[in-house]
């Protein structure tokens, strides 16, 4: 890769639970800055449990998180919130909060204890809802959002913490492909003005539109990583997912096809 490595992760190791295989069993990775990649496998690949890793929610068992250069361990939870943010796939929220009062959750790590959001945060916070177009939910309360419009407010609120490294977890799972094309036109603008994105997804469409490199995972493992256009091939997705695709070409972006061998099935 050309580009410098915002993320890197280094002999990985991570598990669950003691005596039972590791999750991770031994993972080195860098990712590029300033560009998008997905972290493309099948349900159980690990991919959630590697965007929790990178953000410091989980402790690894060995190896190193480095983030801009720095060993993860040595940045103050202030300071990675500044940095990383997450937008995960579902979150227990247990306040009736309003949209808007959810998205400016996001400027907590610019807040000091107990201080309250000024007009800046304000500001920002309606710039996330109208980049994707919430701004007539601000009002209303997050509990009563469909699954979708949840998942999108959930990425305002990332938005709204301005950081350089924005990591996703499956964000098109629950959308519409309405909804779906206006969070990936987004992703390709924030990538534009110089942000790092980092999704999971088990779907390889997504990774197709949105995506310039891509990280292939099973069982933990990183199976290939590199630009879209090298990765994203019918050889190594059959390795990745264990079936037959093939992948044709349409304006230039690769489209993956169950063969349909698959379709039939025996017989």
């Amino acid at each position: 890769m050309s580009a410098p490595a915002l993320i890197s992760l280094a002999r990985l190791r991570f598990g669950y639970e003691s005596g039972r295989p590791p999750v991770l069993p031994d993972l080195s990775l860098e990712i590029p800055a300033g560009t998008i990649t997905a972290i493309l496998g099948p349900n159980g690949a690990g991919k959630t449990t590697l965007l929790h890793l990178m953000l410091g929610l989980l402790t690894p068992l060995g190896g190193e998180v480095r983030v801009a250069g720095r060993p993860l361990a040595g940045y103050s939870r202030r300071e990675l919130s500044q940095l990383v943010a997450l937008a995960p796939q579902s979150e227990h929220i247990p306040f009736d909060f309003s949209v808007l009062e959810y998205v400016l959750l996001g400027r907590s790590p610019y807040l000091g204890m107990l201080e309250m959001p000024g007009a800046a945060d304000y500001r920002l916070a309606r710039e996330a809802l109208d980049q994707l177009e919430l701004k007539p939910l601000a009002d209303r309360p997050v509990t009563a959002l469909s699954g979708g419009e949840r998942q999108m407010v959930m990425l305002a609120r990332a938005l709204a913490q301005q950081a350089r490294l924005l990591l996703l977890d499956e964000p098109t799972s629950h959308l519409d492909l309405s909804n779906k094309g206006r969070l990936l036109r987004t992703l390709g603008r924030l990538a534009e003005r110089g942000a790092t994105i980092i999704f999971t997804t088990h779907d390889p469409e997504a990774a197709a539109l949105a995506a310039r490199y891509v990280v292939l995972m099973r069982a933990g493992q990183v199976i290939d990583s590199g630009p879209l256009e090298t990765v994203l091939s019918a050889e190594r997705l059959c390795a990745t997912y264990h079936t037959t695709v093939r992948v044709e070409h349409i304006d230039g972006r690769p489209v993956v096809l169950l063969d349909q061998s698959v379709m039939r099935g025996p017989g």
